[in-house]
C-alpha cells in the first residue's frame, strides 16, 4: 500500500493555495490560527504537532495525517517519538486507528528517506 507522501503534501499545499486564492479570509484566517496554535508555549510546537498527529490519526483524515508528519519532522520530533504518538493514537481509536497509524508510519519512513 505504497503512497508517495510527499507529492501528497505537496499536492496539498498547492491545492490549499488555491483554495486561497478563492476564498481567501478564510484560509487567511485558518493559517493565521494554525500558526498561533503550533507556536511554543507551555507546549513546544512538537507537542502540539504530534498531538495534531495522533488526532489526525484517531478522526482518520489522511491528509491531515500526511501534513502533521511533515510538520512534526520539521519541528524535530524523533521517528520514535511519532512511532509512540501512533501508539497513543491506536489506544483512543482502536483498529481503524491501526490502519490510519500505518498511513502515518509510512509518510514519516518517505520522509525521513527525504531528509537524510
Amino acid at each position: 500500500m505504497t503512497k508517495d507522501y510527499s507529492k501528497r503534501y505537496n499536492d496539498l499545499s498547492n491545492l490549499m493555495g488555491e483554495m486561497g486564492a478563492k476564498i481567501p479570509n478564510i484560509m487567511e484566517s485558518f493559517s493565521k490560527m494554525h500558526t498561533a496554535s503550533c507556536e511554543d508555549g507551555a507546549l513546544s510546537a512538537k507537542t502540539k504537532e504530534l498531538i495534531a498527529l495522533g488526532i489526525a490519526i484517531t478522526i482518520r483524515c489522511e491528509g491531515c495525517i500526511v501534513c502533521h508528519v511533515h510538520d512534526a519532522i520539521n519541528a524535530g520530533a524523533s521517528t520514535e517519538e511519532i512511532m509512540e504518538t501512533i501508539g497513543v493514537a491506536i489506544l483512543m481509536g482502536g483498529g481503524p486507528s491501526v490502519v490510519y497509524g500505518c498511513e502515518a508510519m509510512e509518510a514519516l519512513d518517505q520522509f525521513v528517506v527525504l531528509e537524510n
